[in-house]
């Protein structure tokens, strides 16, 4: 049964944790380009923007804040320091953007993986068109639904520091309300927010239709869901994090083994645009990859999904 029902990097029945690790990591070794590939080309260009306008700034003006002597910053490098630290949001807010672009590739990446098929970058990049401006929106959509919903519980902190006239009851709205809260944010992660990008680029759905599909594939899976999806972001995480903190170090030991104090925001920014580089190289692919194998295995526990996936691969179902 083993051998017959994996045509591909994941065993097509209904997948443990085990089951879809190993599947993430083979999706990516096989696929490197289209996965780990494709998140480096989007972080290595959103983040030469802030590394080359910041070393323009360097040239043109000291920003170490020392040259005058009255340790009074001059208009120059009030907008030299200005230029340098928007220029690093905004490689920041391009990254993001990017990488949910490469999250929709991935999704396409592992259904075709399901059945034995690889993607290159180029190939991945075509599956995703007519998608592309949806799964934006569909960011938008859900980033505005969070706003709301954390808009609404901070105007209730509001309203009850300006009704209390006492201590106690903003304590004690406090220990109820965070808790609820939190809950409410973990609801909204697994519920609606979780798996509508796998399910917008692998199924005939809109916007909506795919939070809807989203909502429906949770159903009675929440715990489940909730597990693989929190133990998946600590370990991207902190591997993530182990990786990218050498590197993030560089601009600091540069500055004390005596780099010229002029260039210490350049090697700043330099260093943190590498170690975003080298973490968005691991954390990206693989949680989006684990993303898209769980929205794989609900489909197939609720769904036999595995069914249609056989048959694409060409194996015969009695």
């Amino acid at each position: 049964m083993g051998a017959a029902h994996k045509p591909g990097a994941l065993p097509l029945r209904p997948l443990g944790l085990g089951d879809i690790y190993d599947a993430a990591f083979k999706i990516i070794r096989f696929n490197p380009r289209a996965t780990v590939g494709s998140a480096v080309l989007v972080a290595a260009v959103s983040m030469a923007i802030p590394v080359l306008i910041t070393g323009g700034f360097s040239v043109a003006v000291d920003l170490s804040l020392d040259a005058s002597g009255s340790g009074e910053p001059t208009t120059a490098e009030i907008a030299g320091l200005l230029g340098a630290g928007g220029s690093l949001v905004l490689g920041t807010v391009l990254q993001s953007i990017g990488l949910i672009l490469v999250t929709g590739m991935i999704a396409r990446v592992c259904a075709a993986a399901a059945i034995g098929t690889r993607l290159g970058l180029v190939e991945a990049w075509q599956e995703t068109r007519g998608r592309r401006w949806r799964l934006i929106g569909l960011t938008v959509l859900l980033a505005l639904m969070l706003t709301v919903l954390i808009g609404v519980y901070a105007g209730s902190w509001v309203l009850v520091v300006l009704s209390a006239d006492r201590t106690l009851p903003v304590v004690l709205y406090g220990l109820v309300s965070v808790p609820v809260f939190l809950a409410c944010l973990v609801w909204f992660w697994i519920r609606l927010y979780y798996l509508p990008v796998p399910a917008l680029m692998l199924e005939d759905v809109g916007v909506v239709g795919a939070i809807r599909r989203g909502h429906a594939l949770t159903r009675r899976q929440f715990w489940r869901t909730f597990g693989i999806a929190l133990l998946t972001v600590v370990v991207a995480q902190v591997a993530g994090s182990m990786l990218s903190l050498p590197v993030s170090f560089l601009g600091q030991g540069a500055m004390l083994a005596g780099a010229p104090p002029e260039w210490a925001l350049f090697l700043l920014v330099l260093s943190q645009a590498l170690a975003s580089v080298v973490a968005a190289a691991f954390v990206s692919p693989f949680t989006a990859t684990v993303t898209s194998l769980q929205y794989l295995d609900q489909r197939m526990r609720k769904e036999a999904y595995d069914v249609e996936l056989m048959t694409r691969a060409g194996i015969r179902v009695p």
